[in-house]
């Protein structure tokens, strides 16, 4: 069997083993720490389960052999990362601060080290992980050796720049998902900021480390990490300073996501009332420091919330109200599938088909998030009667599952009905 075939085949079998052992999917989706919503998708076949150790949690989970699960797996269940993802592990990986404490790196200029930082950064946010990693590689062991042979008087700037290059390399880890190695890189980046005394740095730090929580499903650390941050910060962001106002609204809208993504609905638009409200305060005021945040940032964060939650109605609401002036087409059309996703809650193929249209057309005719485009075209072909042609040829062009075969059970036990499925893979964080 190909891929998608055993997809199908693998979900089916989950579901039914779920049933014969009396579970319902939130039952077995809190064994698993995973959203409902997700499960749904696997029991369906459209969220592929491809990684050896999610395959084992759901086999003892269902007390099932692995070799079950595995049977008629057409790849490796145990992929690994590849390319850009492997070489930044190995920057990280390297022993960078002991080779500065003995001396076996000379130090650049702060220049260079300044230079370097804005470069990586630059890289990180356009996707270009590999030249990334040859930056880093040569960064991070400067920066090592520059924090341990300065004058006093750059200390504070070099870890700074520290904070902010790790940073950087934790974002390209966690797109790559590569979520533990990106923790690593966000708890250094801390470190640093903290060695630089800089407050502001260690929350942005924070924030980071929240949103690798959230991309790892570990709702219950991205609260605490962003709670905690922002209660920290809540005393300068009262003052009125916009970098405080801007963290604390950031870290209130990862809240909201992490409460959307565990079916806590109030707690979740709670959290964007107070973002809203932050945003309000902070008005025209440019922050200097992570994260971009403003109305336009609320606004987007409670369409993907309101989707994840189920609530398709509030989501187009929502959508319809934003204006997307001035929106980068990577974030217009992170929206637009966000909008799909609800349509596509309501059954409402052709609607749904026609927000993924422009959503390829505004990135001019790719995806950058073709996890997600594809789940919402599997969900649309199990429940599209017949299938519309431009979406057949939407999904050819983004490698979606073919649709079911009539009578194979897709759709049931958990299908779209009422908008009570989520697309638990929201990435509200990364509008």
């Amino acid at each position: 069997m190909n891929a998608a075939e055993y997809q199908l085949v693998l979900g089916r079998r989950i579901a039914q083993e779920r049933r014969r052992h009396g579970l319902s999917q939130p039952e077995l989706a809190a064994l698993l720490d995973r959203p409902v919503s997700w499960l749904s998708q696997v029991e369906r076949g459209v969220q592929p389960v491809d990684r050896l150790s999610v395959l084992k949690t759901l086999a003892d989970a269902l007390e099932l052999p692995l070799a079950e699960l595995t049977a008629g797996n057409p790849e490796p269940a145990a992929r690994q990362p590849a390319g850009d993802s492997d070489r930044l592990l190995v920057v990280l990986s390297g022993a960078h601060a002991l080779s500065a404490m003995l001396g076996e790196v000379a130090p650049p200029s702060l220049a260079q080290l300044r230079a370097g930082t804005d470069r990586a950064c630059a890289l990180a946010r356009t996707a270009r992980y590999d030249e990334l990693a040859d930056v880093l590689g040569d960064l991070l062991p400067g920066l090592e050796a520059a924090a341990r042979n300065v004058p006093d008087s750059q200390q504070a700037d070099v870890c700074e720049l520290m904070a902010v290059a790790y940073q950087a390399c934790s974002a390209a880890l966690a797109k790559l998902g590569r979520c533990d190695a990106a923790w690593i890189a966000a708890d250094r980046a801390m470190a640093a900021a903290e060695r630089a005394g800089n407050l502001l740095l260690v929350a942005a730090g924070a924030y980071r480390l929240a949103s690798v929580f959230l991309d790892a499903r570990r709702y219950l650390l991205a609260e605490e990490t962003a709670r905690t941050a922002a209660a920290a910060l809540r005393s300068l962001a009262e003052l009125g300073d916009p970098d405080a106002i801007a963290l604390c609204g950031g870290l209130t809208l990862l809240r909201a996501a992490a409460a959307a993504r565990t079916n806590h609905a109030s707690a979740a638009y709670g959290h964007l009332a107070r973002a809203r409200h932050l945003a309000a305060r902070l008005g025209d005021h440019q922050a200097n420091g992570a994260p971009e945040f403003g109305c336009q940032q609320v606004a987007l964060y409670e369409i993907a919330v309101s989707v994840d939650l189920g609530d398709a109605g509030h989501a187009l609401r929502a959508s319809a109200a934003i204006s997307t002036a001035g929106l980068s087409p990577s974030r217009h059309a992170r929206m637009l599938i966000d909008v799909a996703r609800a349509h596509a809650q309501r059954r409402q193929v052709s609607e749904a088909v026609t927000a993924l249209l422009r959503a390829e057309a505004v990135q001019s005719g790719r995806f950058s998030d073709t996890g997600r485009v594809r789940q919402v075209i599997a969900e649309l072909l199990a429940i599209a009667e017949p299938v519309p042609d431009s979406l057949r040829e939407l999904a050819v062009r983004v490698g979606a599952p073919p649709p079911p075969a009539a009578g194979d059970g897709a759709g049931q036990d958990g299908a779209c009905r009422d908008g009570a499925d989520q697309y638990g893979a929201g990435q509200a964080a990364t509008v």
